[in-house]
């Protein structure tokens, strides 16, 4: 027999707070170490689409979008295609969005890097629905630098590496791929 996680656990208790405080105690923890590390190196290690990232990691972390894989695949799609319209529109030197206001590139930027970053993940078999938030991050000109760009990318593996890691210490393992039992 084996023994059942916390979240199982408080899960199959019916009782919504439960359920509640785990996912929000360890979307806090792991959102606060992130942003931590970004105030002590003045980078952007906290960023729109972690959120999404660690609630699905604690609040279905049996859904396949949850799992680790699927996380560094997504967020990591989502850099490259978002890098790829951002250079493709030349936008790379243009305020950006949030600043300058939509322009006509940078629809289309922001459009086609959404649209890449499903049909990727999609043919792959690796939903993460966060990604799309960090494709736009990127296309609409919000994050650009490389400097940003690397710091993105190690708060997206430290995320989902301390995610995942205190998921498995409270005995939550992620989803199973399809074919394994």
């Amino acid at each position: 027999m084996s023994k059942q996680s916390i979240h199982a656990r408080l899960t199959e208790s019916g009782s919504r707070p439960g359920p509640a405080l785990y996912a929000a105690t360890l979307s806090l923890i792991v959102l606060s170490a992130s942003g931590g590390i970004g105030l002590a190196l003045h980078s952007p290690w906290l960023f729109p689409s972690l959120g999404p990232t660690v609630m699905l990691f604690f609040e279905s972390p049996q859904e396949e979008s949850s799992r680790p894989s699927n996380a560094l695949i997504g967020h990591g799609v989502g850099l490259l295609a978002g890098i790829a319209c951002l250079y493709g529109f030349g936008l790379q030197d243009d305020p950006s969005v949030p600043a300058g206001g939509l322009t006509t590139p940078h629809l289309l930027a922001g459009a086609l890097s959404v649209a890449l970053t499903t049909l990727v993940l999609t043919w792959a078999r690796k939903p993460h629905p966060p990604a799309g938030a960090t494709t736009l991050i990127v296309s609409l000109g919000i994050l650009t630098n490389p400097a940003q760009l690397l710091s993105m990318a190690a708060a997206i593996i430290f995320t989902t590496t301390l995610g995942w890691g205190l998921n498995a210490l409270l005995g939550t393992k992620p989803a199973a791929t399809k074919g394994q039992s």
